[in-house]
């Protein structure tokens, strides 16, 4: 097994438990994991050695929602919203026509494609959702080819009622055969609990299935009002529920006391707030309150969301730069959010010896070895020179894609 030491670290953040933040550091990557990190100065000798030049080194960007599968294209939706238009849920249904049109080659060359630039990006993690297809075939199609590409696929049939279809009647084929159909590709679902798409209610009917059948929850909510996606979602113990941009002072008190009992050790976690604030400045929505959610004793994440039609981007730098400069995060809580918190909304953050390295989105010895250096000394850059390309150079467990 090859080793690789990566020395003359400008600075490290280890994004782990202690949050540590290291100066003139280095790291050991030996196969997919990490085994060891401390000062350059002690570092032990490696089959090879790559020199940092006082770069920075982050762990790999951990990207908890993503809506991948696509075809097509809403530029004139985007135009109009610029003009003054409201965002509503129904734009869904325009990518839904394009995505069933394309073919299967043509989906996964596009979905390959977004990968890459992801982890171009830095991204080394990545979640993904189907919810463009809305029948049976066309979301096992979705879902058979995102988990040829992504790490963790979810499934969001219940992305919007299809036009022909009484809600409840939809709710009973998500919750039946597409369900079915899905299983064997999915390790997630989700539900766009929303006025314009599925009510509490309807959400719950197809949550309680979906976990009945094995996957694990998440839930879109409070992305375009006030609503009962949170409640729902702390409620069912779903890993996240995400947007967020509605919260009113029982949601955000539902939320941390869902993190009381967190005790990463027993595997207790609560719902990760997931912040997506590319969209929220696409969507012209209210940037979701991170900085209160924090100060609640809240775990987030930061996500790109990235898809057609709200959200068309892979950055996960640039979503970091928009949680400092307009969401009163720190760039050290930002960093977090996009890796360990990423994780966290993930059920990745822990693993041991008997795992694979399972353990994403922080830099510890036993860790999957995915991390990112900077074309700068330090992670500030992210924030102080928002919207330029910084990633220097990634690797993936312990293999550098970039």
């Amino acid at each position: 097994m090859t080793s690789l030491l990566i020395t003359n670290i400008g600075e490290l953040m280890t994004q782990d438990r202690e949050h540590r933040v290291l100066a003139d550091a280095a790291v050991v990557l030996e196969g997919e994991r990490i085994s060891w990190i401390g000062a350059a100065s002690a570092a032990p000798a490696a089959d090879e050695e790559y020199d940092a030049g006082g770069r920075a080194c982050l762990p790999g960007w951990v990207d908890s929602h993503t809506h991948l599968v696509f075809a097509g294209d809403r530029t004139a939706e985007f135009e109009a919203r610029m003009a003054g238009q409201s965002y509503a849920a129904g734009g869904i249904s325009v990518t839904v026509d394009a995505t069933r049109r394309a073919t299967d080659e043509e989906l996964a060359q596009l979905v390959t494609a977004r990968a890459a630039e992801a982890a171009a990006g830095g991204t080394t993690y990545l979640e993904t959702k189907t919810g463009y297809g809305l029948d049976v075939d066309e979301e096992a199609r979705g879902a058979r080819i995102a988990a040829k590409v992504a790490d963790e696929v979810t499934f969001l049939g219940a992305h919007l009622v299809p036009d022909g279809w009484a809600a409840d009647d939809y709710v009973q084929l998500v919750t039946g055969a597409m369900l079915s159909a899905v299983r064997p590709y999915a390790q997630w679902a989700d539900v766009f609990c929303e006025t314009g798409a599925f009510t509490p209610d309807q959400s719950r009917e197809v949550l309680r299935a979906c976990r009945d059948a094995g996957l694990g929850l998440r839930v879109h909510g409070n992305q375009l009002g006030p609503g009962g996606g949170v409640q729902l979602a702390v409620e069912l113990e779903a890993a996240s529920v995400d947007h967020v941009n509605y919260l009113g002072r029982p949601d955000v008190d539902a939320l941390a006391g869902s993190w009381s009992s967190w005790d990463s050790g027993a595997g207790r976690r609560g719902t990760v707030a997931t912040c997506l604030p590319a969209c929220d400045l696409s969507t012209r929505q209210p940037l979701a309150p991170a900085r209160k959610l924090l100060d609640a004793g809240v775990e987030i994440a930061i996500a790109s969301n990235c898809n057609p039609g709200t959200s068309y981007t892979t950055s996960m730098g640039f979503c970091v730069a928009t949680a400092v400069l307009q969401m009163g995060l720190t760039v050290h809580q930002a960093v977090r959010a996009a890796t360990f918190g990423g994780a966290l909304a993930l059920h990745r953050e822990q693993g041991n010896d008997d795992d694979g390295a399972r353990a994403v989105g922080s830099l510890a010895v036993g860790h999957r070895a995915d991390l990112q250096l900077f074309s700068a000394p330090s992670a500030t850059h992210l924030a102080y020179r928002p919207g330029m390309q910084l990633t220097h150079a990634v690797w993936r467990k312990g293999i550098r894609v970039a």
